[in-house]
């Protein structure tokens, strides 16, 4: 190499694009950290390693979510506002961790070995404020020498980084409402399944078992949304995807109110029916599993897109970070929400919308609660996705 070599820059050495073509384009390393093989690395060989991970992890952590209130109200006689704060907090703690995860992704280890290590600890780390801006302005010579410290000196390209976060914000918060009505799967709905007939035949039907309707959900609709939803939509928006990526988060914003105002009407239903004596089948509560699936099956994927697209590419596991984290957000606002809609029911000494028996309360309130917090949600959502700019405007 001569010296106009070395003092070219290094792009220009690059080999042309068809000449690089056995190597991933899109950023992707190996386990050395090194460029990918497209033949050699990654793909469906990888994808079963992956999936075999999430279906154990999956397994243990929700077969405990699931069952959890149900053995504090049962085994250890909790009340039910305690025993749906108690859960939400804990699945919100869970998907709060990934902060750890996400740090150490980025900054040393990288995504394969922090899954390794840490196994199902992923991502995060953001900070928020425009006026982080003077944080690439250069302070005065003051005539001293040392090193530069990087909390009092950052690239320009480190800020550009952060805005760009900033600006996914108010989306993110759109979502937090989200996974505070899905919370409600694994606390209130639980404990309405547990004032209804369980009983179908020669079978019992044990409450939680009713969020397989939501996993079934998800299922039906992931190849529907592909081979039907996905060709009508394209027809009209003309884009590859059908609907873009700020389109289906608005679609299971919009799914998860109308779930909760489905079990708003069967708690209505079923109360009436306490009153007479005549209990109600649990089964009513499947349409509502599984009208939450389905908005899963927007939110829950588009929410993951939306800031893996949307992040720096050095930040990536931040990026999913985030999206973990509007769930570990969501249950504690669910926990906030169940407690100060107790704490004000309950004054003057009455039942409260949540008491232990529940025919002597009105969880039909709450869940109208929730239906109408997700309709103001919903357009707050729809106001911050008119004036989102991101940085691959085609998905959006």
């Amino acid at each position: 190499m001569d010296a106009q070599d070395e003092e070219r820059p290094l792009i220009h050495r690059l080999p042309p694009q068809d000449e690089t073509t056995e190597f991933t384009c899109d950023g992707t390393v190996d386990i050395s950290n090194q460029t990918a093989l497209k033949q050699s690395t990654g793909n469906w060989r990888a994808c079963f390693f992956i999936l075999g991970v999430e279906f154990t992890e999956s397994v243990a952590f929700f077969g405990i979510a699931k069952n959890l209130v149900t053995y504090l109200t049962g085994a250890l006689h909790e009340s039910n506002v305690d025993a749906a704060t108690a859960v939400s907090t804990w699945i919100g703690s869970s998907f709060f961790t990934p902060l750890v995860g996400a740090f150490m992704a980025d900054t040393f280890w990288g995504r394969y070995w922090t899954v390794v290590i840490f196994l199902s600890v992923y991502v995060i780390h953001v900070f928020l404020s425009r006026f982080f801006d003077k944080a690439a302005i250069v302070a005065p010579y003051s005539g001293g020498k040392g090193d530069t410290s990087p909390w009092r000196l950052c690239t320009v390209s480190q800020v550009e980084e952060l805005k760009m976060l900033l600006r996914m914000f108010p989306v993110w918060a759109s979502m937090v409402l989200f996974f505070a009505v899905t919370a409600q799967m694994s606390s209130t709905f639980i404990e309405q399944g547990a004032a209804m007939d369980n009983h179908i035949g020669p079978f019992t039907i044990p409450p939680a078992s009713l969020a397989t309707f939501d996993v079934i959900s998800v299922m039906v609709c992931i190849p529907i949304y592909d081979a039907v939803l996905v060709p009508l939509a394209r027809r009209v928006t003309g884009m590859d995807r059908g609907l873009s990526q700020l389109q289906r988060l608005g679609v299971g914003l919009a799914l998860s109110a109308a779930g909760m105002a489905y079990a708003a009407l069967v708690e209505t239903r079923r109360l009436a029916l306490a009153r007479t004596g005549t209990p109600m089948s649990i089964m009513w509560q499947a349409p509502a599993f599984a009208v939450l699936g389905a908005g899963e099956v927007f939110t829950a994927v588009g929410i993951l897109e939306f800031f893996y697209d949307q992040s720096p590419g050095g930040m990536k596991s931040l990026g999913t970070a985030l999206a973990q984290l509007t769930i570990a957000a969501g249950n504690y606002l669910s926990s906030a929400v169940i407690g100060a809609v107790a704490a004000v029911t309950t004054r003057g000494g009455e039942a409260g919308w949540i008491p232990d028996d529940l025919n002597e309360g009105h969880l039909d309130y709450f869940f109208w609660l929730m239906a109408a917090l997700g309709v103001v949600n919903l357009l707050h959502f729809l106001y911050c996705s008119m004036r989102y700019r991101g940085n691959n405007t085609t998905a959006l």
